[in-house]
């Protein structure tokens, strides 16, 4: 963590100083505003987060709770959202008061007496093996906690206002904040008044009922399958043996999927309600938690649980649903979007793949730097159509494997012929539901494919995978994409050639260009009153041994001085070579060239572009097509 950069800072250095609309916050809504976000969910909280790094935009959240939501349905953290969190500073928090899935363990019926279950297999959950983040549970109220905190402690000193309802909206066609918004105030001093603000855009993060999307005129596409199951947090004691273990069971009574929760007591229990009738017209879900129970323990039979406390419960009927497009744009039409729908309001599924919150947080990610680009002035509006074109594909492709996922967990033990092949699939399908196999296909803001042999291990269109490395100034040990926080900026790695730092080289003469050149991003997009880091993060990767580099060579664009006291940044310059504390070299791990790479990553933590040192001509034009000329 870096602070201290505009004085010294003795208090929590990640509260920070307010900054434009920040300061003075008004404590009503005002009349006209740049950013509605509708709903204070997963997706809703991170957009406000996000949107906080931008002070210059006035971003207000509304959420018709009165409050903070004190327990959330949604439990499962996928890797991809771990490094999320990382990005805005409470990785290290969260995992502390998390469960850690190390393993998944898989049930089925005794073959000498199916009436009873036994373990067929253990196997190492995938989170181990895909990223240096853990695969977590814990619930989604804390999540939404901590991204509230960044949004409050951010420079835009966002907050949610609570107990405001939304009603409707009109988009019209001219005027500088065209979205005409009508809102009810259904708790505190306001409350049952109604009022109409207009904003520049609006973000529906509302749910799976969103009205959001019923204002714009989007549909859900799809339907409910005729099978429910019943869902419970408790507290129990059991002989069950694999109680603190993620299980998969599949009995003659049916099936559970068993999730132990954050605190070292509390379960999630996913239990097999078995096919819906087609006249059941939802009354299953009035199924009672007795009944719940008493099916949970037929299916673990021989083992018992004796729960001592619900904390939650509910019933639902697996649902698969995608809505046609996540704006408003009419089809057609060239017209910049206004409007867009995130999470559930746009896609729905079953819980048991874990995926719905972790999805719908890379849905508010990939509006979130958007929205500041083009609110800034750094990026033309054209760039807002990326997200729908973008997020859609990944919804489907969610929607599709949790059918798949849920087909498999909602059979019965005469339809299975190998009792491995959950265990299996759940091993070969691990980096779908990790977040890893989101790719963003080729547009102004994903270049080519035609340099990616330079760079085999940071797939164009997939995340950037972090590697370690050691930071040339003290020789600690760090992970590269840690150094990458949520604060809408590029990033641009420079992995060297050879050459040593201040000896002749490519990576030399890209370094004068890249802080010299009128061609350069940097030069071009940054204004002359911004730090000159302040749009593009620059950053090197030597070859050599961290302590084989002599920082004061390393040319002037890897060590700038910002900020009101004209400080050096130390830690934009990076060594490759294994040392004391360092045991991996990432030319290896990640096929870089030794001849040396330039490695664009998106402010959303997505590689944009590889090329080699030598192709400035072809970086300054990626650039044109996504970024407006500072002025």
């Amino acid at each position: 963590m870096q602070f201290h950069h505009h004085g010294y800072v003795s208090g929590d250095p990640r509260i920070t100083a307010p900054e434009g609309t920040g300061i003075d916050r008004p404590s009503e809504i005002p009349d006209e505003i740049d950013v509605l976000i509708v709903g204070s969910g997963p997706a809703g909280m991170l957009l406000a987060a996000q949107m906080s790094q931008f002070p210059g935009v006035a971003t207000r959240i509304i959420e018709r709770r009165a409050g903070r939501l004190p327990l959330g349905q949604a439990d499962g953290i996928q890797p991809r959202s771990v490094e999320t969190f990382q990005a805005f500073g409470f990785a290290e928090r969260i995992m502390a008061e998390a469960y850690n899935i190390a393993y998944m363990n898989f049930w089925n019926p005794d073959p000498e007496n199916p009436e009873n279950i036994v373990r067929t297999s253990r196997t190492e959950d995938y989170g181990y093996k895909i990223s240096e983040f853990p695969h977590l549970i814990v619930n989604q109220a804390r999540v939404l906690d901590y991204f509230a905190a960044a949004a409050a402690h951010g420079p835009g000193r966002i907050e949610p206002d609570y107990g405001i309802e939304f009603l409707t909206l009109t988009v019209h066609d001219e005027g500088e904040f065209p979205v005409e918004v009508r809102l009810r105030y259904v708790a505190g001093e306001h409350a049952g008044e109604e009022r109409t603000i207009r904003a520049k855009y609006v973000a529906g993060c509302d749910g799976a009922r969103s009205g959001v999307r019923e204002a714009i005129g989007r549909k859900h596409v799809g339907g409910a399958s005729a099978h429910a199951w019943g869902v419970m947090d408790v507290m129990v004691n059991t002989d069950f043996p694999d109680w603190r273990t993620k299980c998969a069971i599949n009995a003659v009574a049916g099936n559970i999927l068993h999730i132990p929760r954050e605190g070292g007591y509390l379960s999630r229990v996913y239990v097999d309600l078995g096919a819906v009738a087609e006249d059941d017209d939802h009354r299953v879900r009035l199924t009672s938690i007795d009944e719940i129970i008493r099916r949970a323990n037929d299916i673990l039979h021989p083992y018992t649980l004796d729960v001592k406390e619900v904390a939650w419960h509910s019933v639902y009927e697996v649902g698969h649903r995608v809505t046609d497009k996540f704006d408003d744009v009419p089809d057609g039409s060239e017209r910049a979007p206004r409007v867009f729908l995130t999470g559930d309001a746009c896609h729905t599924h079953s819980a048991k793949a874990g995926q719905g919150m972790n999805v719908s947080m890379q849905d508010g990610f990939n509006l979130g730097w958007k929205l500041g680009a083009v609110l800034t002035g750094r990026s033309p509006d054209t760039l807002l159509a990326t997200y729908s074109a973008e997020r859609l594909p990944v919804a489907q492709q969610l929607i599709d494997f949790d059918r798949e996922w849920s087909s498999l967990m909602a059979r019965k033990p005469e339809e299975i012929s190998d009792p491995q092949d959950l265990a299996t699939y759940y091993l070969a399908t691990a980096e779908f539901p990790s977040g890893f196999m989101t790719r963003y296909g080729q547009s102004e803001i994903v270049g080519e494919d035609a340099h990616q042999s330079l760079a085999d291990g940071f797939p164009i269109g997939k995340r950037f995978k972090s590697s370690e490395v050691a930071l040339v100034a003290d020789g600690n040990a760090v992970h590269l994409g840690h150094h990458a926080k949520a604060d809408g900026r590029w990033r641009l790695y420079a992995f060297a050639d050879s050459p040593a730092a201040g000896e002749p080289s490519a990576l030399a003469s890209w370094a004068d260009w890249i802080s010299s050149s009128a061609a350069s991003p940097v030069v071009r997009y940054t204004s002359p009153n911004q730090d000159i880091d302040a749009v593009f993060d620059v950053k090197v990767i030597y070859q050599q041994r961290f302590d084989e580099v002599d920082i004061s060579r390393v040319p002037t664009a890897f060590r700038p001085q910002t900020g009101p006291l004209g400080l050096t940044d130390w830690e934009k310059v990076f060594a490759a070579a294994p040392s004391a504390w360092t045991t991996t070299d990432i030319y290896e791990e990640r096929g870089l060239s030794r001849d040396g790479v330039v490695v664009v990553v998106r402010p959303d933590q997505y590689v944009a572009a590889v090329l080699p040192l030598s192709a400035t001509d072809a970086l300054a034009e990626f650039f044109s097509h996504s970024m407006v000329q500072a002025r």
